[in-house]
C-alpha cells in the first residue's frame, strides 16, 4: 500500500462511520417516563442533596469513581511535536480507548488551549471535581514536571503524567529481571541514559529508587554527556550531571552494563555495543525505530539482553502494561494520589508476573511453543490476561499501606473476580487471533476475489502479514478493482479458473478428482467441467498443497459452497460429521456458539460429538471451554424429546469425557448467570465458572441466537468456523463484511497451523 493509501485509510478510520473513537453510553434504563424522571428532574435532586451533605457520596451516586480525564495541551504529541490542542485530540481519544479496553475505565479527553503553566494547572484544578483521576499526556518538558508536581500537591485525586512514569515503570520491571538473568546488582550496574526528556528523567529517578548508584549513571542529550561543568542546565538535568571525564555517548558506553535509549533512531553503533561490559542490557526504546536495530544488535552481541518499544521484537516496553492497571488499582481504593510506593508496587508486580508460567492463550497468541522467563521474555506481553488481576491489586495494596487509600479493600479474592469480569469489555481475542496468524502466515485462497469487499479483505490480510492471499475469479475484474484500491498486482497470485492459461493445472486437478471419484459416477469430462467452477478449483488447490486454506461463500448460498468442500476435501480422520461454530465478541467477553450452520436437528449422540468438536476448537484459541448445553428446560424439568436429547448428550459427555467442563440441559439465563445457577442448581458441574461456550439443540436456535446478538447487540462475529474437515476450508456468511472476512482469514491460517502441527506430530510418532 502506498503512503497516500495508508494516509487515506487512517483518515477514513477516524472519520467513518462516526467521527472519533469514543462515545458516552448510558448505564441506566431510560425507556419510560418514570426512568427519565429518576435520571433527571425531579428524581435527580435526591442524590444531589446526599452529595451536598457528604461530598464523598459523589462516588456512590455518579460515575466519578471510574472516570479519568486524559488531558493535554498538545505541546509534545507523539513524534509530531507541538501541534496544538485540537490536533492532539485523536491521540487523547486513542488513550481513552486503551483505558477502556484494558482496564474498563471510562475517559473524557480534555484538550486545554494554553501553554502557560499556571493557566493549565488552574484549568485542571477547576474541572477536577468531575473525575476520579487525571492522566496528563503529551505535555513538553520541562513544563510537564512542574505541572504534574503542583497538581499532585493541590488535588486529592490520583494524577500521573504517563509519558514520564509509564515507560519508567515498565522498563524498571524489565531491568530488575534483566539484571537477575545476568547476575548483576543494580547498585553496581553502570547505566547510560540516552535522552533527557520527561521519560528519561522519570526512568532514571525510578532506577535510583530501585537502588542504582547516581555515581554509576551517565545521561546524554543532543549535546553529548550532561556534565556538571556545562552551562544553562535545567534543574532536572543538573540532578543527573556527572563530573566524570566523559563527553560523548561513545565515551559513556565503554564498559557500561545498561543502555537505556529514549532519544532517536540509530544513535548506537555496533562499535559502541561491542565496547559495553559482558552481558550488556540494552533498552532501545525510541519509536518507531530504536537507537539500534534489533537484528543488528543481536548479531553484534550474542550475550545481549535487548528490549525495544516495538511489538515485532521480544521484550516490548509498552506503556499499556502500566497506566490502565495503575489507575484501576488507584480508583478502586479511591486513592488521593499515585505515589512512589504504588508505582514501585506496579514495577514489582510486572517483574514477578514475567517469572510465572505463561497461560496457553498467551503462548498461542504470540506463536510460541512455550514462553519462559529468560533473555527473550523479561516482561509480560501486553495481551496477557493476567495483568488486570495482578497489577491493580498490587497498586491498591500499596495505596492502602502508604495511607492514600480512602476506600480500602478487604476481600481480595472477590476483588480479583471483579477485575477478571471487567476483561469481558475488551475484545482482545480478535487481536490475539491476528497476532497468532502473523507468526506463521499461510497461503489462503480467496475464491471470490472479483468482489470488492473480498478483495479489500485480501489486501488487508496481505498488508498486515496475516496470510499470503491467492485471488480466484475473473482476472480482468480483479485487476480493475485492484487499481481502484491501489493494490499492486505484482505482489500477489491471481488465478482465473476459466482462463485458457490455467488449462494445465485444471487438467491435472480434473484427472486427480476423476481418479478418486470414477466409481461414483464421475466421468473425466464431468471432472474437467467442475474444475471451471471456482469452489471445486479452490478445494483442489488445498487438496494438492498448492494452497494451505481457502475462504468462500461471500456471494453464494451456504449449501452450494458446502457441497464441493464435502465432496473434494472430506472429513478429518476420526470425524463422523461436520459442524460450525461462531465466536461472538460480547461486552462480557467472547462467547462460542455451536452449531450455527450445518446440523438441522442433531440426535443426542450427534449433539455430543458437536460439543466435543466445539471444545477442541475453543482450545485452539487458547481458552478453556466452559460449556452449557442449551435447552428450553433445566435439568430434566421437561420430558419432551427435544429436551431429553440434550440431557442424554450431557450424560454421554459426563460418562466418556469426565474432564470436559460441560453441563445441562440449561435455559439460557441460567447458563449465563452464575448467581442464578448457583442458587437454583448448586449441584451443577459449572458452578463457580463463567460459561463461555453454548451448544444448541438445533440449527434454528443456534443460528437465530448468533444473528440476534450480531444485529441487536452489535456484537462482532467470527465465523462460521468449520469443524471436522480434513483441510482448513471455511465458508463465509453471505455478504460478510471486510472485517469479518479478515478475521476468518486469520482463523483459516490458525487452522492450517494447527493441522500442520498435528500432521508433524503424527509423522514423528510414526517414525519413532
Amino acid at each position: 500500500m502506498s503512503i497516500e493509501s495508508k494516509r487515506r485509510e487512517a483518515l477514513i478510520y477516524h472519520a467513518k462511520p462516526t467521527p472519533g473513537k469514543i462515545k458516552v453510553v448510558p448505564t441506566k434504563k431510560y425507556a419510560t417516563q418514570r426512568d427519565l424522571s429518576l435520571a433527571y428532574s425531579p428524581g435527580v435532586a435526591e442524590p444531589c442533596l446526599e452529595i451536598e451533605k457528604d461530598v464523598s457520596n459523589v462516588y456512590r451516586y455518579t460515575a466519578k469513581g471510574n472516570l479519568v480525564a486524559v488531558i493535554s495541551n498538545g505541546t509534545a504529541v507523539l513524534g509530531l511535536g507541538d501541534i496544538g490542542p485540537e490536533a492532539s485530540k485523536p491521540v487523547m481519544e486513542g488513550k481513552g480507548l486503551l483505558f477502556k479496553i484494558f482496564a474498563d475505565i471510562d475517559v473524557f479527553d480534555i484538550e486545554v488551549d494554553t501553554k502557560d503553566v499556571d493557566a493549565f494547572i488552574e484549568t485542571v484544578k477547576n474541572i477536577a471535581p468531575t473525575f476520579g483521576g487525571i492522566n496528563l499526556e503529551d505535555i513538553k518538558a520541562p513544563e510537564a514536571f512542574e505541572i504534574e508536581r503542583r497538581l499532585k500537591e493541590e488535588l486529592d485525586i490520583p494524577v500521573m503524567h504517563d509519558d514520564q512514569h509509564g515507560t519508567a515503570i515498565i522498563s524498571a520491571a524489565a531491568l530488575i529481571n534483566a539484571l537477575e538473568l545476568t547476575d548483576k546488582k543494580v547498585e553496581e550496574a553502570k547505566i547510560v541514559i540516552s535522552g533527557a526528556g520527561a521519560a528519561a528523567i522519570s526512568c532514571t529517578r525510578l532506577y535510583k529508587a530501585l537502588g542504582a548508584d547516581p555515581k554509576n549513571i551517565v545521561m546524554t542529550d543532543s549535546k553529548g554527556v550532561i556534565r556538571s561543568d556545562r552551562d544553562h542546565l535545567s534543574v532536572e538535568k543538573k540532578e543527573f550531571a556527572t563530573s566524570r571525564d566523559l563527553h560523548s555517548l561513545e565515551d559513556a558506553m565503554v564498559n557500561a552494563d545498561v543502555f537505556v535509549g529514549l532519544s532517536m533512531a540509530n544513535l548506537v553503533t555496533p562499535k559502541m555495543l561491542l565496547s559495553m561490559a559482558k552481558d550488556p542490557i540494552v533498552f532501545a526504546m525510541a519509536n518507531p525505530d530504536p537507537e539500534i536495530d534489533y537484528n543488528l544488535a543481536i548479531q553484534t552481541r550474542e550475550d545481549l539482553i535487548m528490549a525495544t518499544g516495538r511489538s515485532d521484537n521480544p521484550n516490548q516496553v509498552n506503556n499499556v502494561l502500566g497506566f490502565p492497571f495503575i489507575f484501576r488499582g488507584a480508583l478502586d481504593v479511591r486513592a488521593t494520589s499515585i505515589n512512589e510506593e504504588m508505582k514501585m508496587a506496579a514495577v514489582k508486580a510486572l517483574a514477578a508476573l514475567a517469572k510465572e508460567p505463561v497461560p496457553e492463550q498467551v503462548n498461542i497468541a504470540y506463536g510460541e511453543t512455550r514462553l519462559n522467563f529468560g533473555r527473550d521474555y523479561i516482561i509480560p506481553k501486553p495481551f496477557d490476561p493476567r495483568l488486570i488481576a495482578k497489577v491493580p491489586p498490587a497498586v491498591a495494596k500499596a495505596a492502602m499501606e502508604s495511607g492514600v487509600a480512602t476506600e480500602p479493600i478487604y476481600d481480595w479474592e472477590k476483588y480479583e473476580d471483579e477485575l477478571l469480569e471487567r476483561m469481558g469489555n475488551d475484545n482482545k481475542l480478535v487481536r490475539l487471533l491476528l497476532d497468532r496468524a502473523r507468526t506463521n502466515p499461510k497461503k489462503v485462497v480467496f475464491a471470490e476475489a472479483d468482489h470488492l469487499d473480498v478483495l479489500k479483505a485480501a489486501q488487508t490480510v496481505m498488508e498486515e502479514g496475516i496470510a499470503f492471499p491467492i485471488l480466484l475469479g475473473r482476472k480482468d475484474i480483479i485487476l480493475e478493482l485492484m487499481s481502484e484500491l491501489d493494490f499492486d498486482p505484482n505482489d500477489i497470485t491471481i488465478i482465473d479458473p476459466k482462463a485458457d492459461e490455467e488449462i494445465e493445472r485444471k487438467n491435472r486437478y480434473a484427472k486427480k478428482y476423476w481418479e478418486t471419484n470414477n466409481r461414483k459416477g464421475i466421468t473425466l469430462y464431468d471432472a474437467e467441467k467442475l474444475m471451471r467452477e471456482r469452489n471445486y478449483f479452490a478445494a483442489m488447490m488445498v487438496n494438492e498443497g498448492d494452497a494451505d486454506a481457502l475462504l468462500s461463500g461471500y456471494s453464494r448460498s451456504y449449501p452450494s459452497v458446502v457441497k464441493p468442500m464435502l465432496e473434494l476435501v472430506g472429513l478429518a480422520k476420526g470425524a463422523t460429521r461436520i459442524a460450525t461454530m461462531n465466536v461472538m465478541m460480547t461486552n462480557k467477553g467472547p462467547l462460542f456458539i455451536s452449531d450455527t450452520s450445518i446440523n438441522i436437528d442433531p440426535s443426542s449422540k450427534e449433539l455430543a460429538k458437536i460439543a466435543q468438536m466445539t471444545a477442541k476448537t475453543v482450545e485452539m484459541f487458547g481458552i478453556t471451554p466452559v460449556m452449557a448445553m442449551i435447552s428450553y428446560a433445566n435439568f430434566g424439568s421437561s420430558k419432551h424429546p427435544n429436551a431429553s436429547k440434550v440431557k442424554e448428550a450431557v450424560s454421554y459427555l459426563h460418562r466418556y469425557y469426565p474432564d470436559l467442563l460441560v453441563d445441562g440441559e440449561l435455559q439460557m439465563d441460567f447458563a449465563l448467570n452464575r448467581k442464578m445457577r448457583k442458587e437454583k442448581f448448586p449441584f451443577s458441574k459449572l458452578n463457580g465458572k463463567k460459561v463461555n461456550t453454548l451448544v444448541f439443540p438445533s440449527l434454528d436456535s443456534a443460528n437465530s441466537t448468533y444473528k440476534l446478538l450480531k444485529e441487536v447487540n452489535n456484537s462482532e462475529s467470527i465465523g462460521p468456523i468449520m469443524m471436522g474437515m480434513r483441510k482448513p476450508v471455511h465458508i463465509l456468511q453471505l455478504g460478510a463484511s471486510v472485517e469479518e472476512i479478515v478475521n476468518m482469514a486469520a482463523v483459516a491460517v490458525i487452522d492450517a497451523q494447527e493441522k500442520e502441527k498435528r500432521d508433524r506430530n503424527h509423522e514423528l510418532l510414526s517414525n519413532s
